[in-house]
C-alpha cells in the first residue's frame, strides 16, 4: 500500500481530523499505566502542528458499549498529551456536539484539540455490514461520521490498532470526506513498511514463531504464511491441538478438538510446501494453575491430570536453534502462560533469542500483545526491528487479508 502520508500534503491553515489510537492502559483510578501508544502517535501530531495545521484528534477508549462511562474518559489521554507536547490541549467533553463544534472552529492554526472518547456513540462501532442491511443503522453510522467529518480539512489515519475494523471513524468518515486529503501518519506508514515488505520480499531464512491459546485464530495466519516462510515454530496451548492430532497424550492441557483434523491439514500442507514446522516436545505442567504452584517436565507425552502451560527447556532450546539464523523473524503470541510466572520462562526466552538474531542482522517483528510485553519488561525494544502497535490488526495483516479503511485512502 503506497499511501500518501502528511509529509504529502499541504496543511497549513488547514484543520486536520487524525483518527489516533490512544485505548491506553488504566489503573483504577484512571491514571495511564503505559503512554506507549501516545508517544508512538506525537511524530505525526507535531509534524500537523508544527507544519501549520489546528489538529482535532479522534480516538476510542476500551469499550463503554455506546454511552458515556467517566472511568473511560480521554481526559487523562489529554493531560498526558499536554505534558509530553508542552502546550494545552485543548479537550472537548464529547467528540459531535455543538460545544465540541465550536470548539474546533476556534483552532487556530498549531493548535490542538482532543475529543472525547469515540464509543460513547453507539453510532461509531455499528459495523458496515449491519448498515448496508439496515437503512436506520446506516443513518445512525452516516450523521455520526459526517458531523465529525464537518470539523476538518483534511483526514488523517495513524490508528492501526483499529485498521483492521470498520468503525465510524476509520472507514465512514474518511469515506464522507472523499475529494479531500485523505492520508495515513508515520506510525501506519512505518507498520505497512514493515509488514508489507516482511511478507513481499523477505530475507531468508524466513522464520514465523506463533503462540497463544488457539489454533483458531492462527488458522489463516498459518495458510497464509505456508509457502511463504521457511520455518513455522508453533508453541502457547496451540500447540497441544497439533500434538493430539499426531497421537500424543496431552493430559488436561488446552485443545480445540473440532480444530484437530484442520491442523493436520495444515501440517500436510506444509510438509507439502517444505516449510518446517516445529512443535514442542517437552513442557512444564501442574495440576492446578495459579502462582507459585510447582510444576514439573514432561518429555513428549503429558500425564492425565496435568495441564502444560509453558513449553521446557528442551523445546526452548530447540526453538532458538531455529531462530538464530533467521533473516526475517515475525512472532506473534505467548509460548506458555505468561501473565503467571514462572510459566513466562519460554516466552523471556524466545523474546531473547529473537533480539540475538536481530543483533546479527535479522529484520524482527514482534506483533503486539504478551509478546511485545516480554520484549518490553525484558528491555529489548531496541533490539527489535518493528514492535507493532496493533496485536489483532498485524495478526489480520499476516492472514493477507484487506483492511478497507486503508485501501480508501489517497494513493501516492
Amino acid at each position: 500500500m503506497a499511501k500518501k502520508t502528511v509529509a504529502d500534503i499541504d496543511i497549513k491553515g488547514k484543520k486536520v481530523l487524525m483518527r489516533c489510537d490512544f485505548n491506553v492502559p488504566l489503573d483504577d483510578d484512571c491514571n495511564i499505566t503505559s503512554d506507549d501508544r501516545i508517544v508512538k502517535a506525537l511524530p505525526t501530531i507535531k509534524a500537523i502542528l508544527d507544519g501549520g495545521g489546528a489538529l482535532i484528534l479522534m480516538s476510542h477508549l476500551g469499550r463503554p458499549s455506546g454511552q458515556r462511562d467517566d472511568k473511560l474518559s480521554l481526559t487523562p489521554v489529554a493531560r498526558r498529551l499536554s505534558e509530553l507536547l508542552g502546550k494545552d490541549v485543548v479537550f472537548a467533553d464529547d467528540c459531535i456536539s455543538d460545544e465540541t463544534k465550536a470548539k474546533a472552529a476556534a483552532l487556530s492554526n498549531g493548535d490542538c484539540l482532543l475529543l472525547e472518547n469515540l464509543r460513547f456513540h453507539k453510532a461509531e462501532t455499528i459495523k458496515d455490514k449491519a448498515a448496508k442491511e439496515d437503512a436506520q443503522l446506516r443513518q445512525a453510522k452516516d450523521d455520526f461520521a459526517k458531523q465529525l467529518a464537518g470539523m476538518a480539512d483534511i483526514y488523517v489515519d495513524d490508528a492501526f490498532g483499529t485498521a483492521h475494523r470498520d468503525n465510524a471513524s476509520m472507514y465512514t468518515v474518511p469515506m464522507v470526506m472523499e475529494g479531500k486529503p485523505r492520508v495515513i501518519g508515520f506510525l501506519i506508514e512505518k507498520e505497512l513498511k514493515f509488514l508489507g515488505d516482511t511478507l513481499s520480499d523477505p530475507e531468508r531464512p524466513f522464520v514465523a514463531i506463533l503462540g497463544g491459546a488457539k489454533v483458531s485464530d492462527k488458522i489463516g495466519v498459518i495458510e497464509n504464511l505456508i509457502g511463504k516462510v521457511d520455518r513455522i515454530i508453533i508453541g502457547g496451548a496451540m500447540a497441544y491441538t497439533f500434538l493430539k492430532g499426531r497421537g500424543k497424550s496431552i493430559g488436561q492441557s488446552l485443545c480445540e478438538n473440532d480444530f484437530i483434523d484442520k491442523g493436520q491439514a495444515l501440517l500436510e500442507q506444509a510438509a507439502e510446501a517444505e516449510c518446517e514446522v516445529i512443535l514442542p516436545v517437552d513442557h512444564h505442567v501442574v495440576r492446578e494453575l495459579k502462582s507459585g504452584v510447582p510444576y514439573r517436565t514432561a518429555v513428549g507425552d503429558i500425564d492425565p491430570g496435568f495441564a502444560a502451560v509453558d513449553i521446557g527447556s528442551m523445546a526452548s532450546q530447540a526453538f532458538r536453534d531455529k531462530i538464530v539464523d533467521a533473516k526475517t523473524i515475525v512472532w506473534n503470541g505467548p509460548m506458555g502462560v505468561f501473565e503467571i510466572p514462572p510459566f513466562d520462562e519460554g516466552t523471556k526466552d524466545i523474546a531473547m533469542a529473537v533480539a540475538e538474531a536481530t543483533d546479527n542482522g535479522a529484520i524482527s517483528i514482534v506483533g503486539g500483545g504478551d509478546s511485545a510485553a516480554a520484549v518490553k519488561n525484558l528491555g529489548l525494544e531496541d533490539r527489535i526491528s518493528h514492535i507493532s502497535t496493533g496485536g489483532g490488526a498485524s495478526l489480520e495483516f499476516l492472514e493477507g487479508k484487506k483492511f478497507i479503511c486503508l485501501e480508501i485512502l489517497d494513493e501516492k
